[in-house]
C-alpha cells in the first residue's frame, strides 16, 4: 500500500536556545577553553522560544517533527519541555536521553523519545541498556537513532555516537534493521557527514533506508531544496521521511517552510 513521505520539522536547542548547528562540530569533554569545543559551528541562532516554533508545527498539524537537546543544561531542558507542551503529541525529542529522564518528556508530551549513546559501550551495541530503555518508555515510544557515517575501509555505513565522534562496529543495513525493528517504533537516521552544511543529501544511504527498512524512517542531513525532498522521495521508494532544517527560511536559510508544508500536503493527497 502506498504512503505519504512527510516533512519531519525540528526544534534544535543549545544552552536554552533554538538553534541550528552542523552536529559534528559538538563536542563534549574537551579542557576547559578549548574553542573548538565550547564555540560549535553554529548556521542559525534566535531569541523565538522553543513554543513558537511547536505552535507553527501544531497549527500547520505537522506531526512527528523532533525536538532535540544540544547541550546539558536546565534552560535547554525546559526549553524541550516547554516546546512538547506547546504541541501534545506531536514531538520526539532526543538528546542525552535515558532510562531515569525519558519519562519526564513523555509527561510533559512527547509522543515518542529517541535514543543513541545510551545503547551502546565501547562502540558496540548494549542489548542490556537497550533492553533498559524498551522496559522503561515501551517499544511503541522509543525512537532508535541509527545516525551514521560511511566506513572509507571497507564502504559499510556505520553508526556514531557521542556527539557524532565516536564509532561503532554496528552496520546501518537490512539485518541491523531488521533486528532492531523490534525494539522501537521508528529509526532516525542523519547522514552525519552532510547534516547541518546544507550539501544535499546522501543519495546512497536514503537507497539504503528505503530498500532496508521494515518500520518508518526518517533521514536528516543536506536537505536544501524542493528537489532534495522529491530525491528523497524517489530514492527512498516512497518509504523514507524528510528533515530539513538549516535550509528553512523559518531558521534563516532560502528554503521557504511554507514552501515545504505544502509539498508535505500533497504527499498526502497524491496517495489518497
Amino acid at each position: 500500500m502506498a504512503r505519504a513521505v512527510r516533512f519531519r520539522p525540528c526544534i534544535d536547542i543549545h544552552d536554552g536556545k533554538v538553534k541550528q548547528i552542523v552536529g559534528s562540530t559538538l563536542r563534549d569533554g574537551a579542557a576547559p577553553g578549548d574553542a573548538s569545543s565550547e564555540t560549535p559551528a553554529t548556521n542559525f541562532e534566535t531569541e523565538i522560544p522553543s513554543a513558537a516554533y511547536a505552535e507553527m508545527y501544531k497549527r500547520d498539524g505537522i506531526y512527528g517533527g523532533h525536538a532535540i537537546l544540544l547541550s546539558k543544561d536546565e534552560a535547554t531542558m525546559r526549553a524541550a519541555k516547554e516546546a512538547t507542551a506547546a504541541f501534545p503529541g506531536g514531538l520526539q525529542v532526543g538528546g542525552g536521553v535515558n532510562p531515569s529522564n525519558a519519562g519526564e518528556f513523555l509527561d510533559a508530551g512527547a509522543s515518542h523519545v529517541i535514543v543513541t549513546s545510551y545503547v551502546f559501550r565501547d562502540g558496540a551495541l548494549d542489548e542490556r541498556a537497550l533492553d533498559e530503555m524498551v522496559r522503561a518508555v515501551g517499544a511503541d515510544k522509543l525512537v532508535l537513532d541509527l545516525s551514521c557515517r560511511l566506513d572509507g575501509d571497507d564502504g559499510v555505513y556505520k553508526v556514531v555516537t557521542d556527539r557524532w565522534q565516536k564509532w561503532t562496529d554496528l552496520a546501518v543495513n537490512a539485518a541491523t534493521m531488521e533486528r532492531l525493528s523490534k525494539c522501537c517504533d521508528e529509526f532516525l537516521v542523519h547522514g552525519v557527514d552532510v547534516e547541518g552544511m546544507k550539501l544535499g543529501i546522501d543519495l546512497k544511504l536514503v537507497e539504503l533506508l528505503g530498500a532496508a527498512c521494515p518500520i518508518p524512517v526518517t533521514y536528516a542531513g543536506g536537505a536544501r531544496s524542493l528537489e532534495d525532498l522529491e530525491l528523497v522521495k524517489a530514492a527512498g521508494k516512497g518509504m523514507v521521511d524528510i528533515t530539513v532544517g538549516s535550509a528553512l527560511d523559518c531558521f534563516g536559510g532560502a528554503l521557504k517552510y511554507d514552501d515545504v508544508v505544502a509539498w508535505h500536503n500533497r504527499q498526502k493527497v497524491d496517495v489518497a
